[in-house]
Formats: C-alpha cells, structure tokens, sequence
C-alpha cells in the first residue's frame, strides 16, 4: 500500500517534466515519428487552427479545419508528350498485278491485255502518267509498275513529304535524283533501306549530315553515285563513307566495301586529299569514270596514284574529269599515256596546263590519237 502511494507522484511528476518539456520544446519531432504526433501520443496545441509545418517550410492543413487545403511541394510537371504520327507499312508492288484485264462499265472486259496497255504507257513521260493513275482504279494500279519509272528526279524540292517518299518506293525506281533538296538523314535512310535494285543515286549539293545515311545502308546494286558539291566533306567523312561496315558476328575477317561495285563516282568540288584517294584506289576498284573536278588539293601526286602500276584504276578508267584543278601542271600529262582504255580526258579550266603540251599529250595519246574538239579536251572514238 504505502509502495503504491509512493508510486503515484513519480508517475505525476514524470508526466509533468514530459508536459514542461513538450512545452518548452514546442511541438518539436523526433525522426522516428510520423508527422503531427507528439513523443507522448499527443498532438501539438500550437495554433488554433491546426496547421503544422513540413519539413519544405510550407504549411498543410488538416481536412476539416476549415483553412484550404495545400500540397506538399512537387517537382516540375512533365513536359508534354508530342504527338503519335501514324505509321504505315509501304512494300513494293507485285510484279503481276491483278487484273491482267481491264474492266468495262459493260461488265465484259477490255480486248486488250494489260502488257498491251504496258506497252502504251511507256510512251507517256511522268505527268501523263499521273494523269492516267486517275482514270479508274485498274489503270492506277498497273501505272505502278517499275518499268514504267526508270528514273524519277525529285531535285531542288526544298521539302520532300510522306506522300513523296510513299511514292518513291512504290515504284521502285533504278534512278534516283535527290540534288539540291531538303531532304533529311532520316528520310534517305528510309528510302535506301526500301530501294535494293537502285543503280544510280544523285545527291548533289545535299548536306552531309544527310549523305551520311549511306553509312547504313546496304545499296548492293549501286552503279553511279553523285556527291559533287556535298557541304561539309572532308577526308574525315570520305573514310566513313569508303571504309567497310564493322562486322560483329564471329568468324568475319573479310569485310566488303559499301561502294565495291560502283562504276561511276563523282566527286567534284570536295576537300579530299591524296589520302582519300588512298582509300578510293583499295574501296572502289571497279571504276570506269571518275569525276574530281574543282577538287583544290589534286595536283600531280594525284595523278601519280590514279596511275601508278599497283593503282586498280589504271586498266579500268575510260572517262576521267580533272577540269578546274589548278594544281595541275605540264609534267602531269605524260603519265595519263599509262591508262590503256582512256576515251576521255577534261582538263579544261587548269591554269597552269598549257595548251601546246595538251596538244603534245593528243597527237601521242595511250595507244591511239585523241581528238580536241575544245581545248584541254581530249576525246577519243570508241
């Protein structure tokens, strides 16, 4: 009895130095507490309207107290997601589109068959055949065929659209002509990896952030390709676009070059050096004409390489253009007489070439004469 009478003012006084120190510590929080509890159980009496102050100084209401009712403090909203563009699947064309008639209004079909009707449209150049494709549904199909479209020249659009690059690939053209247009890296990427049977690709004047796309994709069938007066090209660019793709899968040691098969290159107005040349002579060794023309730095070690007895090119050159490269000088021209299937030779426009000694190099020529309908010009009859 009396331990239990001893008891009851440890118990009150012990409760009163918890209230003395709630009191003299304010409402303040341990760690291990949630928000708006007190050491003992107790809420905090600061304040009659019930507020409490997070740990951003900002200050939340409880539901109920009737003040309004605040966030806690969030990061930055998200920027918005930009729109989904539809995507659509464009294949090619079969080669033998259905019907091989075409249908009458009757309900009987036309006489003539569609080969027939093939053979007609060849006549027509690419606006009648637009204008054909809106006859009926029938004619607008077999317009389609590739043989139809050998070549289709898209050159100086400042903008090439869905619809455009829908069409291109349609009808599946051999030739391509993109020069001086706007187009982007990642247009020609989609074009090029849906053309497999493209033999000639015009991309004049283009930016080589767009020429680049020809980095990844595969052109097995490319014969001319026209980068003349590309913007940006240096040795640097020329090495990317000559060296083979790195080949990953085991066992590869061989690797091809993206422009092994290519018969016609056209480099004018480049800053290429004799180090890309270098890499021209190894990566494309199968050419019969090649265009420098307007290229600063080709001088007469440039023509050293071309010709050289290790250089490819030397037995597979027929038409070579080295018209307004002024670094060229008289003791160039005896080395062209190495080249055996030379048939054209443009010098025109070398300042310091004089025209006695590009007579000299045509009346001797490599094996036969040349000719010189203008000066510096040197043809030879095939």
């Amino acid at each position: 009895m009396c331990q239990l009478l001893e008891r009851v003012p440890d118990t009150s006084s012990s409760s009163s130095d918890s209230d003395s120190d709630s009191d003299s510590s304010g409402t303040s929080l341990s760690e291990d507490e949630a928000p708006g509890e007190a050491r003992n159980g107790r809420r905090p009496t600061r304040g009659s309207s019930g507020e409490k102050e997070n740990r951003g100084g900002r200050r939340a209401v409880r539901p109920g107290s009737g003040g309004p009712l605040l966030s806690w403090p969030l990061g930055p909203a998200p920027p918005p997601r930009p729109p989904q563009l539809e995507r659509h699947v464009v294949r090619p064309p079969p080669r033998s589109p259905e019907p091989d008639t075409l249908p009458l209004a009757a309900g009987s079909d036309h006489p003539l068959p569609r080969a027939a009707w093939l053979r007609v449209f060849q006549h027509l150049g690419p606006r009648e055949l637009c204008i054909c494709m809106r006859v009926c549904r029938t004619w607008s199909r077999w317009c389609y065929d590739k043989r139809l479209w050998p070549r289709m020249d898209l050159s100086r659009r400042k903008s090439l659209t869905p619809p455009m690059l829908s069409g291109v690939v349609r009808r599946q053209p051999r030739a391509l002509d993109l020069s001086w247009t706007g187009v982007s890296k990642k247009q020609l990427m989609w074009l090029l990896n849906r053309l497999q049977g493209l033999q000639e690709l015009v991309l004049s004047g283009c930016s080589w952030l767009s020429v680049s796309a020809l980095g990844s994709a595969p052109l097995p069938a490319l014969r001319l390709l026209d980068l003349r007066w590309v913007e940006d090209v240096k040795d640097s660019q020329l090495r990317e676009l000559l060296l083979p793709p790195p080949d990953t899968r085991p066992g590869q040691t061989e690797s091809r070059g993206r422009l092994q098969g290519v018969a016609e290159l056209r480099l004018a107005g480049l800053e290429l050096t004799d180090a890309s040349l270098r890499l021209l002579l190894r990566h494309a060794p199968q050419l019969s004409a090649l265009d420098l023309s307007h290229c600063a730095h080709v001088g007469d070690p440039s023509v050293h390489l071309l010709t050289a007895p290790t250089s490819p090119l030397r037995e597979t050159l027929v038409h070579l253009n080295l018209a307004g490269c002024h670094r060229l000088t008289d003791h160039c021209l005896p080395l062209f007489r190495r080249c055996p299937r030379l048939r054209r030779l443009d010098l025109r426009s070398c300042r310091q070439l004089s025209p006695e000694a590009c007579a000299r190099l045509a009346a001797a020529g490599p094996p036969g004469p040349f000719r010189c309908p203008e000066e510096k010009l040197l043809l030879k009859d095939s």
